[in-house]
């Protein structure tokens, strides 16, 4: 008998990747960073809190980047206006951008990285709803921070709520600061362009673009500092658990797999043993009675000995004599 000597490809077939399927987990990402944010609305005394003692923690520890940062992009157009759309877009048209090129450029990598990135945002959105924080433009003006945004609105699709577009700042959450996932985000792009491009510009582009988004958040006083070491954390402990979480989704699917497996397997298998057994019935389904010791086929209980009984009529009988009535 030939043997069939073709590798299986089972395994192979279900992790191939399809755009299909990997469409709705970037909407996910997506939809889970903007709804989460919307949701985690938290107390806006305790967001405020929460904003002080971050700003006290940083004095405490001597650092203060952002109120200079801040009072540069304020004094001078030329550097907040740019930097307002840099918070306001790049974060949702790079991180997706890349995500593509990896998909069809880099397909072995692209679970790894895809999985990191869901993982942790789903960690920062734990961080909004922990820890309501509100941002340095939101605080009193006796902190000395100036919102760019508000003050650059004109510039841009943009009002004075966040970066949200004009008319629609009820729809975001303001106090969704701690951890920066612009930070977060723009690290694990920084990352992708390290390990996967193969230009010097490409490196560049890694080193530069996460600490360019650090400044700008700072600048238009949208984070603290502290935010982005905390979105650099956020995406450190998610890149800890993407092996944990691969292995997860591979056992779910297995789990899953198997089960349509013996359903498509053995359904058939049922299906047909049974016709044959109604056909083999005369086309009716057989009446078997334990108690009454029936068999296959009978409905009277001893029906086939009877019917199986000899004839009492004489072998040798003349051919005169009629025979016994039935």
């Amino acid at each position: 008998m030939p043997q069939n000597d073709a590798p299986d490809t089972g395994a192979a077939r279900r992790h191939r990747l399809r755009w299909w399927t990997e469409l709705p987990l970037i909407v996910l990402v997506y939809g889970a960073y903007s709804a989460g944010r919307l949701l985690a609305r938290g107390d806006v005394s305790t967001a405020v809190d929460h904003g002080l003692a971050i700003l006290r923690a940083e004095q405490w520890l001597y650092l203060n980047a952002e109120h200079p940062l801040n009072r540069l992009f304020t004094a001078h157009a030329w550097l907040g206006v740019p930097a307002d759309f840099w918070y306001a877009s790049l974060h949702y048209l790079v991180t997706p951008a890349l995500l593509i090129w990896l998909f069809r450029s880099r397909a072995v990598h692209y679970r790894v990285a895809r999985t990191w990135l869901l993982v942790s945002t789903f960690i920062g959105l734990i961080g909004f709803t922990l820890l309501p924080t509100c941002p340095p433009r939101l605080l009193a003006p006796g902190h000395g921070f100036v919102d760019t945004m508000a003050q650059y609105s004109a510039y841009g699709w943009w009002g004075g709520d966040a970066s949200a577009p004009r008319g629609m700042g009820g729809m975001t959450n303001q106090y969704a600061a701690m951890p920066s996932l612009h930070v977060g985000w723009a690290l694990w792009c920084g990352v992708i362009l390290w390990r996967h491009g193969r230009t010097r510009t490409a490196k560049v582009a890694a080193v530069a673009y996460p600490l360019l988004t650090t400044v700008v958040v700072m600048g238009t006083a949208n984070h603290y500092f502290l935010d982005a070491v905390a979105g650099a954390v956020v995406m450190g402990v998610g890149f800890l658990l993407v092996r944990p979480a691969l292995r997860l989704a591979d056992t779910a699917r297995a789990w899953v797999g198997e089960r349509a497996f013996v359903r498509d397997r053995f359904a058939p298998v049922a299906a047909r043993t049974e016709g044959a057994t109604v056909a083999a019935s005369g086309g009716s389904s057989p009446i078997v009675g334990g108690g009454c010791q029936t068999s296959t086929g009978e409905r009277i209980p001893r029906q086939r000995k009877q019917r199986d009984e000899p004839s009492t009529t004489p072998a040798d009988a003349d051919d005169g004599t009629p025979a016994p009535a039935r």
